[in-house]
């Protein structure tokens, strides 16, 4: 087939496939060309997932009547200087409006602030018809229908309404985060109205948009982030260790205002949170970078969803340094959910469902059911029976002194463990972590503070003690290294033993002593103690790979730090043992000056703290 010029159309609908995915992209692009003309109001209308319509509607400032015909062309735009390193705005192609209209119909209807009136044109399926008047107030609004008319083959590759209505709403609390000054609304008759009210470009007021998109839990269980380093600016809130979630979905982050997902970020806060998570869980984040635009590529991806950094080791470190120095620095903190989950266990109907009949954990329900099911009434064994009916008894006098008598025997053995018989002074009241008053069931300290319970898994806790005490030792000084018998020659890719030799004497304060062995190996002379019999081929290549990734060499530390936190488990409290009053003050005061203390090494919580008010909520006193 001879070389030959594609058509406008054809060439469009290839842009389409790059930049136009599904209805989600169609969204993004069209806030972001509403955010981009200084709207202060955005609102959006879906149909059918977004595949029946995309209505978006803003009060920016509008496109003038002359200039319509430019914008639904490809590569027309009024937000790129001279400089392709110099991008300030979140579009920048022009290839979005074009794309769109050359799978859809779309229509485009704006009035600028000086016009006396609105012009519109449309697009369907790549076919431009003329401009024409119209009626509208200042700002634009763009309308896609049938999206993917035009190319009915995508259309099997889309998912169902629902998921398709999931995926707008995610765009748009995404970019809804990073301009909090801004009113979004979602409506439709395929979802329910999300609405989004404006607040401040403060740090209050992001934070307040923040709480909006991801729930007022986040706030009480975040810290702020604040760092800068080589002219970049790393702003925003992480999580404390006990508030995660079993996916990253709600880890977002932001470069100069644009919402990427970018491996390298999620990265650096996987790293971060290494220490204080199972692998199982994930921290929630909010992260804003700002940086010289010139030092950073947002024209590597045709969504704009991944970016590259001149200096990927700056941005990572920053990172991995300012999360940790911030949960360092937070003290020791327990999940508001933690309390939550207590409340509930402890009110009536916790109980678990545990045959076919009514059952709520009420003494009186499932009395009831297993009285109706064993056939006849019997006044014995009916729930609401007299407390006397129980078993039959000789009528006698008095009040039942006798009965009485036997509550009055002394004090019950309640715990283990009194935490001894002075009451603890006010002092101890007033720390975090408050005073120990007993232990029970051998494992749980009880104490109090001047307005909550505090109850600590005592194993856990000594757990993470004992593992920052370990850590503080390996890394306060080189880690102790043995010599192999004979070296240990590694084949590799000339560029990974180049990348490895670079690294060789930060690997060395790890206790790795490797050197160049010709242009493709390296010679491992010296292992890590700790490690034991390892296999070198496989850690080696890793630490290739990871330097190859991110510039970094945690991976022999993260091993160290792995064989720390098992050395821990095994040598702190454990579960069963008998602590003195004095022992279990220790303990927590110990908590109290340990980062990251609120978890343990497994990411456990290492204590509960359930505020007096929830209690008096719980008797009904409030």
């Amino acid at each position: 087939m001879p070389i030959r010029q594609l058509s406008e159309t054809m060439i469009n609908q290839i842009a389409a496939g790059e930049v136009i995915e599904r209805p989600a992209s169609v969204v993004k692009e069209l806030v972001e060309n509403a955010l981009d003309a200084g709207a202060s109001r955005v609102e959006i209308v879906t149909a059918g997932g977004g595949l029946n319509l995309i209505r978006v509607t803003d009060d920016g400032s509008g496109i003038p009547e002359q200039e319509l015909a430019l914008a639904v062309a490809r590569h027309c735009t009024s937000k790129l200087s001279d400089s392709i390193h110099d991008i300030r705005s979140l579009g920048f192609r022009g290839e979005a409006l074009p794309s769109i209209g050359s799978v859809a119909r779309l229509s485009i209807r704006s009035r600028t602030a000086g016009g006396d009136s609105a012009a519109e044109i449309g697009i369907d399926g790549g076919r431009v018809s003329a401009v024409k008047p119209a009626a509208a107030n200042r700002g634009t609004t763009v309308e896609v229908r049938d999206l993917f008319f035009a190319t009915p083959a995508r259309l099997k590759f889309m998912k169902g309404e629902r998921a398709e209505s999931s995926a707008t709403s995610d765009v748009v609390k995404r970019i809804a985060i990073a301009f909090p000054a801004v009113r979004f609304t979602l409506a439709g008759a395929d979802r329910s109205t999300l609405e989004l009210p404006a607040t401040s470009d403060t740090p209050e007021g992001r934070l307040a948009r923040v709480a909006q998109v991801m729930g007022k839990d986040f706030p009480d269980n975040a810290i702020a982030i604040d760092a800068a380093r080589e002219g970049v600016h790393l702003a925003g809130h992480v999580s404390i260790p006990s508030y995660t979630r079993a996916n990253a979905l709600q880890q977002y982050a932001y470069v100069n205002g644009r919402p990427v997902r970018d491996k390298l970020i999620a990265g650096a806060i996987r790293g971060a949170f290494a220490d204080v998570l199972p692998r199982d869980r994930h921290a929630v984040t909010v992260l804003f970078l700002s940086l010289d635009p010139s030092t950073v590529d947002v024209n590597v991806h045709p969504a704009k969803a991944d970016v590259r950094f001149r200096d990927p080791g700056l941005v990572r470190g920053l990172i991995v340094g300012a999360i940790r120095e911030a949960l360092a620095g937070a003290g020791i903190r327990a999940a508001t959910t933690g309390a939550a989950g207590m409340m509930a266990a402890f009110r009536p109907g916790a109980a678990p469902y545990s045959h076919a009949g009514p059952a709520n954990g009420h003494r009186s329900y499932e009395a009831a059911y297993h009285a109706s099911a064993s056939g006849g009434f019997d006044p014995l064994r009916s729930a609401q029976r007299p407390l006397d009916m129980g078993e039959a008894r000789a009528p006698r006098n008095g009040f039942a002194e006798n009965e009485q008598a036997a509550f009055e025997t002394g004090p019950l053995a309640s715990t283990d463990v009194r935490a001894g018989m002075a009451e603890p002074t006010e002092a101890l009241l007033g720390m975090v972590l408050g005073a120990a008053r007993a232990q029970v069931h051998e494992n749980y300290i009880v104490a109090q503070t001047r307005d909550s319970l505090v109850i600590v898994d005592q194993h856990a806790a000594h757990e993470r003690l004992v593992y920052e005490a370990l850590k503080n030792a390996l890394h306060s000084r080189a880690v102790p290294s043995q010599m192999l018998l004979l070296p240990e020659i590694v084949d590799l890719p000339e560029e990974d033993a180049e990348r490895l030799a670079m690294h060789s004497e930060t690997l060395a304060k790890f206790g790795l002593g490797l050197e160049r062995f010709g242009p493709g190996a390296v010679a491992v002379r010296e292992t890590p103690s700790m490690l034991g019999e390892t296999n070198v081929q496989q850690l080696v290549r890793d630490l290739a790979d990871e330097i190859a990734d991110n510039d970094t060499v945690e991976t022999l530390k993260e091993r160290l730090d792995r064989i720390a936190a098992t050395m821990a488990c095994h040598g702190s409290v454990r579960s069963g043992r008998l602590l003195k009053a004095e022992e279990m003050n220790a303990l927590l005061r110990q908590m109290e000056a340990t980062p990251g203390s609120g978890t343990c090494n497994h990411g456990r919580p290492t204590y509960i703290e359930l505020k007096l008010t929830d209690i008096e909520r719980l008797f009904g006193r409030r």
